[in-house]
């Protein structure tokens, strides 16, 4: 008989932490409140598992347990038609910029390697990235101005559970109908379960910012219960 997961989450948390909570337990669900998370509990480790968290907490968790994270290949962005992502986004060695290219947007390949930006000059990126070796990979976007407006969008399975404002205002209608199409059409290159952020602006329409993981990407005003199957989704546990 199929038994739901027990939903897994930092002793402390937030208010959307706490939506996905109050979502979860009004389906029957159960919630289990991690202080060291870093150790075992022979009794979980029997469990259908979901995780909700931060990269640490998550990332630890998945090792200890034997579970698998769907996360999206952060370098997707970088081969999806210009359709898409109405710029050109590439993969780079930090070594690799030069003075030329700039004002560019560039973030780190790894999150929070550095803080992510438009950087207008070589020397306000070495100031970034000092300390970082020359091979550090990161993504070197053109820049897009005048964006009036971010949205974030669960997906699962390639259809759209929900999508939101989290900066600025548009039709967001339109916004759904554009995500829509890009998950139909690139649903081989995504996870099942996948947070897209889709930005809008006057010159280009809407366009695809980046990913992220649904087990740990913040709700960003999306319902939690519409997203709830995302998070859910987001845990593979691994010969169970």
């Amino acid at each position: 008989m199929y038994m739901a997961p027990i939903l897994l989450i930092p002793e402390k948390t937030d208010v959307e932490v706490e939506q996905v909570v109050t979502a979860y337990t009004n389906r029957g669900g159960r919630v289990k409140r991690l202080g060291k998370y870093w150790v075992k509990d022979e009794e979980l480790a029997a469990e259908q598992i979901a995780i909700y968290g931060n990269q640490a907490f998550a990332l630890v968790l998945a090792q200890i347990y034997g579970l698998e994270l769907l996360s999206p290949d952060d370098t997707l962005i970088t081969r999806l038609e210009h359709t898409w992502t109405k710029r050109t986004v590439e993969l780079k060695q930090l070594g690799n910029i030069k003075e030329t290219d700039f004002p560019v947007f560039i973030k780190p390949v790894i999150p929070k390697m550095f803080l992510a930006g438009v950087f207008q000059n070589i020397t306000d990126l070495k100031k970034a990235t000092e300390g970082l070796p020359n091979t550090e990979e990161i993504l070197v976007s053109t820049v897009i101005d005048n964006i009036q407006a971010e949205a974030r969008c669960y997906l699962l399975n390639g259809e759209v559970q929900d999508i939101a404002f989290y900066e600025g205002s548009a039709d967001l209608s339109a916004g759904k109908v554009f995500v829509a199409a890009f998950a139909t059409a690139n649903k081989e290159q995504l996870p099942a379960a996948v947070v897209a952020d889709i930005a809008y602006a006057p010159q280009t329409g809407w366009f695809v910012l980046e990913f992220n993981a649904c087990w740990g990407a913040g709700l960003n005003s999306c319902n939690a219960e519409n997203v709830l199957n995302c998070i859910l989704a987001a845990t593979f546990n691994v010969g169970r």
